[in-house]
């Protein structure tokens, strides 16, 4: 099959999970055509029946902002004639769905049928999709897809309470890669992180205000107070500089390690003792399955899908938002007992093992034939 992705190409979760996803169904037969502004950070050529296609805005005077969505859609109808598509899969709602439609009733105009798959990654619901001046269009774009996928459960009821569509929602969890993020120990770059044996705790995200960065590091502290540990922050972004002040305020400067946007994250992952994940809002926690996936249990919030993912008293636990006290204590229960480390460590891998790549693609593919069958205009 030949299959358009459209994806953001950053270090965010839904770019990280169309590009993987990419790769896994090139790896397995299928061409892929990423379509997006800028190669997506995760994406190589390995492989010879994967492609990218850039998608260039013209910057005129006449315009405040570049019209990206307009050129997308042109781009789109060029792929899909010049390479004779099957499908499109288009990830993140805002813009890409909108984009997808219009090129989809222009390519019908010339008697060109292609299918279109949404995927829903989260904030593109909970957030920005439900702003009152993108809803109407993004309800129209859900209901003008010939296929719908949420990465969660509890996605899919954010979808069906935000906006007026009745189309059916199907639910394919993110999933991981166990060629990448199997356990890899660094004992090198843990003693020299760690000299004196410290617990590693690991935070890895946006840094954007959602995520609540600000709490690991109070956490942390509270951990620190009954536990010899060091903070690694991986990522980057507009509460960094608050949190750096944060740090200084409370004397935790030579203990929290800012590492930046990190590519071979489960380097990092595969040296840690423990994830804080106090989201205020998580349509899945895609961060926590990869550090699941390195043997790394979670203390997380119990907000949107994350306890579809994260199972309270085996693979860490979950919390209210907000509540650090509650979030530090079954932090160190989980840290200051060796015995029960490794018995958190063993249970986050198992459960990270039912999200594998290999069960999840397929299920994907199987979406793909139904939608391809069941879509106005198939042959």
């Amino acid at each position: 099959m030949k299959i358009g992705i459209v994806c953001y190409p950053t270090y965010g979760g839904s770019g990280v999970v169309a590009t993987e996803l990419g790769k896994s169904l090139a790896m397995r037969g299928h061409d892929v055509h990423f379509i997006s502004y800028k190669q997506p950070a995760r994406l190589d050529f390995f492989t010879g029946n994967i492609f990218f296609h850039e998608v260039y805005v013209s910057h005129y005077p006449l315009f405040d902002f570049p019209p990206y969505e307009t050129a997308l859609t042109s781009r789109l109808v060029d792929v899909v004639k010049f390479e004779k598509l099957d499908l499109l899969h288009v990830h993140y709602a805002i813009p890409h769905a909108s984009a997808a439609v219009l090129a989809k009733e222009i390519l019908a105009s010339e008697g060109i049928h292609i299918p279109i798959i949404t995927t829903l990654h989260g904030t593109d619901i909970t957030l920005v999709g439900k702003d009152p001046s993108f809803e109407p269009v993004v309800s129209y774009s859900l209901n003008m897809s010939d296929g719908i996928t949420a990465v969660s459960e509890s996605l899919k009821q954010d979808t069906f309470s935000h906006f007026h569509t009745n189309k059916d929602i199907r639910v394919i969890p993110n999933f991981i890669d166990f060629e990448r993020f199997s356990k890899k120990a660094k004992d090198h770059f843990r003693k020299a992180i760690a000299p004196n044996g410290e617990h590693l705790v690991v935070h890895t995200s946006n840094f954007r205000k959602v995520k609540r960065v600000e709490d690991v590091v109070k956490i942390f502290a509270k951990i620190r107070e009954k536990i010899p540990a060091k903070l690694l922050l991986v990522g980057d972004g507009p509460e960094r500089q608050n949190i750096e002040m944060l740090c200084r305020d409370l004397c935790l400067v030579n203990s929290v390690s800012f590492l930046g946007k990190q590519d071979p994250v489960e380097e990092i992952l595969s040296v840690s003792d423990l994830f804080l994940m106090p989201s205020e809002t998580e349509s899945f926690g895609l961060a926590a399955l990869e550090a699941m996936a390195c043997e790394v249990p979670v203390v997380s919030s119990n907000a949107g899908g994350i306890p579809e993912l994260n199972i309270e008293g085996e693979t860490g636990f979950l919390c209210n938002v907000g509540d650090i006290d509650a979030m530090a204590e079954k932090s160190i229960y989980i840290l200051n007992d060796l015995d029960r480390l490794k018995k958190f460590k063993k249970n986050a891998k198992h459960r990270a093992m039912e999200f594998h790549i290999d069960k999840i693609v397929p299920q994907y593919e199987q979406f793909y034939e139904e939608v391809k069958k069941n879509s106005v205009g198939a042959k």
